[in-house]
């Protein structure tokens, strides 16, 4: 069976634009680079065709990996998002317990996590640790730098 990715509506409609780009825009350019560099003679010499076949490979694999995840993806509806309970597409504002330090989080799927904007990959090790605690919880992470413990704040929308 294949993984479910669980996405927001607008993070599934940038993953289709970015879909339709790499098929529509980005694959056209890559064949007509491969057809010029061919047209230059040799290919057993030529760096040119070289990358442009490395390139389109690249591409190729991208686009594979694209569609799988937008075959397999279920939109939520974040409405209907429980918040009594740390999951997806939960806002999370931890207290690491020996700075003091705030931060807020919103956790997503990896396809749509990005650090500075504050969307932190469901798959992480801090994710997983907060998954189904609620408020006044506390949860210890291990992380590079050793062991670090956080108190859930807030849970919201």
């Amino acid at each position: 069976m294949a993984k479910v990715d669980y996405v927001t509506e607008e993070g599934f409609q940038r993953l289709k634009a970015e879909l339709d780009q790499l098929k529509n825009v980005e694959r056209p350019a890559i064949s007509r680079q491969i057809a010029e560099a061919r047209d230059k003679g040799d290919l057993s010499e030529n760096a040119e065709y070289d990358a442009a076949k490395e390139a389109q490979g690249l591409m190729e694999l991208k686009i594979s990996k694209l569609e799988n995840i937008v075959a397999h993806a279920r939109i939520l509806d974040e409405t209907k998002i429980d918040i009594s309970k740390v999951q997806i597409l939960n806002r999370v504002t931890i207290k690491n317990t020996k700075t003091g330090a705030k931060m807020e989080y919103l956790l997503v799927a990896e396809s749509e996590a990005n650090l500075k904007e504050s969307k932190l990959s469901i798959g992480t090790p801090i994710a997983q640790a907060l998954l189904g605690k609620k408020v006044g919880d506390s949860v210890t992470v291990t992380v590079p730098s050793g062991d670090v413990t956080f108190e859930i704040m807030e849970i919201s929308r």
